[in-house]
């Protein structure tokens, strides 16, 4: 079976569409020729900056030959009906065989399409795959008598296709011109170290001699060599790399050769923060940072360069130093002056953010920090967080906006803050809150550690929140332009990471009628009445009687008609918000195996809105069901549910009264009775203490004494006394065990 190689060789691939690229090629090509019968063993896929390459193991040699049946119109039926039939199986009527059927006589047509050789398809599927190769930006180049002319487009001017099948018996060259390039066995290496052109004969001959030419093709080894290069120059030096995955991608895709060079970075900028240091040097120059172990401070770089010199470097670094000076100066201005404005309050920051809008209906950034700020001193008491400090915090986190810095390096916001107010003097809680009210930014990101920090990343997120909730700017499918799903997971780890318990939905409420203060334009003695009512709305919920006052007082007749429009929207916005949550929650909870109808059999208990409550429940609940005890307790309560649901429906009463004990006519239901009380007895202070495993435990312990009742008694026995009296205690079966979940919830 022959392997096949195929190079497609052209000016260089931007780093970023290296590894999609790779992967295109590797499915049009495989599904392509799969589809057209090549089956093959392997296929693997290598991208360097100018060339794109594919090898493919245990190739068919063709593709095997297939004969079709096709059924066609009756014997008799009109000569067009047939001689449509013949044109779409291009046989002719003495080809065909006609075949009884209970319908009568059809016509039948077997068609066999011989198998064809594998360079034949190959060369089809590699133009088709060209031609159409899903580039996010392609460009036309080429002129009269150059490579290219015509409608071609590539990413980048392709020069050169190497397609080659290799047997035991040697390389053939797959047949292929598109567009004036012609397939070849020839190849080019390291475009200045050497640029000639060679012959291979197959894969391992072409990775061979691409590597004695300078050319590594495996981005992964190239990205590997890079990294130990780099280590070991910082380990030489007494320093180590700060790790940048993702800056190692981008460098691997920018060198065929990678020769890794370590500068020194001028004293004068050494006192930089860190990050600046860092990112300046990453988003400008590609260079990676070293660091002093102990002190964390960046006083070197390491540079990728694509070439070997004769001078190790010098050159190249001497060019290196000069760039980045230049670019450190501007840092260095932009620290120097923004570190004035930071140590004289942050207020001209302050004044700047009153001119930047957040959102056109939700007002400026300086609205929002005064929503933010208020919020976090609401939430602090939850988080354990000092009210001042939160407050204070609110106000500067986003002070850093406005700084020249943050403006330049956008990724620095939050991290410059920090630094900007430890330079300001303010609490170590405050400036940490700076920077860490940002997280959680994703999955693998951690949460605020301090609770200041924490109470101001709730406000943050719980404002966004709420003020898209109110101007009804919802996720919608897959878009998310806001990411208000990352802000409510954020809102759920902090709250589940931290143990902290509250009340979502007042503080849903009041950040919700903030945001329709503005949003309406409420003003005057409504405006300020509003105010009182949301100040005591997290700490009391007296929502709907505190707006009722006020529209009694300043409603439709007083020109306030938005107070009325707030009084019935906010209650609908806030249920609304708290569903949102609750799918978030299960989105969260599914990865601890939490299946989704535990979670929804806990979220129909009250106090649904405090999430660290639901998932004490949902954990414990999920728990108990994962043993024999706890699936046949479920089985136990949902027939006691299922016989009672019936009887109250045929005789139309509800049996819940108190099942008496002095009706029990045999041992079970006695015992029944007794494990009922214990149970009982178990239960009540499991749950004052929030303790969901141990009541659900208790509940367990019940289904032996369930499983005995039902097998040893008749539930709709002749005596309508001792009926009714088991109804009942069908009743307090099902009463005991809905008082951790909902388990009419659950599905099976």
């Amino acid at each position: 079976m022959p392997d096949l190689l195929i190079e497609l060789f052209s000016e260089e691939i931007p780093a970023r569409m290296q590894a999609r690229a790779a992967a295109d090629l590797k499915r049009l090509m495989t599904d392509g020729m799969v589809e057209a019968g090549l089956t093959y063993a392997a296929a693997h896929a290598f991208v360097t900056p100018r060339r794109l390459a594919l090898a493919v193991e245990g190739l068919a040699a063709e593709s095997p030959t297939v004969t079709e049946e096709r059924k066609g119109p009756r014997a008799d039926a009109p000569d067009k009906a047939i001689e449509g039939f013949l044109r779409s199986t291009g046989l002719t009527r003495d080809q065909l065989e006609a075949r009884e059927t209970p319908k009568g006589a059809v016509l039948f047509a077997r068609i066999t399409r011989p198998g064809r050789p594998a360079a034949e398809i190959v060369g089809e599927v590699l133009e088709a795959t060209v031609r159409g190769f899903p580039w996010p930006k392609s460009m036309r180049w080429g002129g009269p008598g150059l490579p290219g002319e015509g409608s071609l487009r590539w990413v980048r001017p392709l020069h050169a296709i190497l397609c080659l099948l290799t047997t035991e018996a040697g390389a053939e060259v797959v047949p292929l011109d598109i567009d004036g390039i012609v397939a070849g066995d020839t190849t080019r290496g390291h475009r200045f170290m050497a640029p000639e052109p060679f012959s291979v004969t197959g894969f391992e001959d072409y990775a061979a001699k691409l590597k004695r030419a300078f050319v590594l093709l495996d981005p992964e080894e190239r990205a590997a060599t890079i990294r130990h290069d780099a280590e070991h120059l910082a380990f030489a030096a007494g320093l180590e790399l700060v790790p940048d995955n993702g800056l190692l991608a981008e460098v691997a895709g920018l060198v065929e050769w990678p020769v890794t060079l370590m500068g020194e970075i001028g004293a004068r900028f050494l006192d930089l923060p860190p990050e600046v240091l860092q990112t300046s040097m990453k988003e400008h120059q590609k260079f990676f940072s070293l660091r002093e172990p102990g002190t964390g401070r960046i006083v070197r770089f390491v540079t990728v360069a694509n070439r070997a010199t004769e001078d190790d470097g010098a050159t190249i670094l001497a060019g290196n130093r000069k760039v980045l000076a230049a670019r450190l100066s501007d840092a260095l201005f932009f620290w120097e002056n923004d570190l004035r404005v930071a140590t004289a309050g942050m207020g001209a920051w302050l004044d700047k953010l009153a001119h930047v809008t957040f959102e056109r209906r939700l007002g400026s950034q300086a609205d929002r920090i005064a929503r933010i700020a208020a919020l976090a001193r609401e939430i602090a008491p939850v988080v354990g967080a000092d009210p001042e400090l939160a407050e204070q915090a609110a106000q500067v986190c986003k002070a850093d906006l406005a700084s020249e810095m943050v403006y330049e390096f956008p990724e620095l916001q939050g991290t410059m803050g920090r630094h900007y107010a430890e330079a300001a003097g303010l609490p170590p809680g405050v400036a940490a809150a700076c920077e860490e009210h940002y997280r959680p930014l994703g999955a693998a990101d951690r949460v605020p550690e301090g609770p200041v920090a924490q109470a101001v990343a709730l406000a943050d997120k719980l404002d966004t929140l709420t003020g898209f909730w109110a101007i009804d700017e919802k996720p919608t499918g897959s878009k998310d332009p806001f990411a208000l799903r990352r802000a409510a997971l954020g809102v759920i780890r902090i709250l589940l990471e931290t143990g902290a318990r509250c009340r979502l939905d007042r503080f849903f409420e009041a950040q919700l009628l903030r945001h329709g203060i503005h949003v309406e334009g409420v003003d005057g003695k409504a405006r300020d009445m509003l105010h009182e009512i949301i100040e005591g709305i997290a700490e009391h919920g007296v929502f709907g009687a505190a707006v009722r006052t006020v529209i009694e007082h300043y409603g439709p007749a007083h020109g306030h008609a938005s107070v009325q429009k707030l009084a019935e929207q906010v209650p609908g916005a806030s249920d609304d918000l708290l569903s949102f949550f609750h799918d978030r929650l299960k989105v969260h909870l599914r990865d601890e195996g939490i299946r989704h109808d535990v979670i929804d059999a806990c979220l129909s208990m009250e106090g649904a809105d405090d999430l660290a409550d639901v998932t004490a429940r949902a954990r414990a609940l999920q728990a108990e069901i994962g043993t024999e005890e706890g699936e046949n307790l479920i089985q136990g309560f949902k027939r006691a549910a299922n016989i009672l649901a019936q009887a109250e429906a045929a005789d139309g009463v509800a049996y819940e009264f108190g099942p008496d004990p002095k009706f029990a006519e045999t041992e079970e239901e006695r015992a029944l009775f007794a494990a009922l009380d214990a149970a009982d007895a178990r239960i009540s202070p499991a749950l004052a203490a929030e303790d969901y495993a141990g009541a659900m435990a208790a509940m367990a312990a019940l289904r032996a004494p369930i499983d005995a009742f039902f097998e040893a008694v008749q539930v709709n026995t002749d005596n309508p006394i001792v009926r009714r009296n088991r109804l009942n205690l069908l009743h307090r079966i099902r009463e005991t065990c809905l008082q951790v979940a909902d388990l009419t919830k659950l599905e099976g």
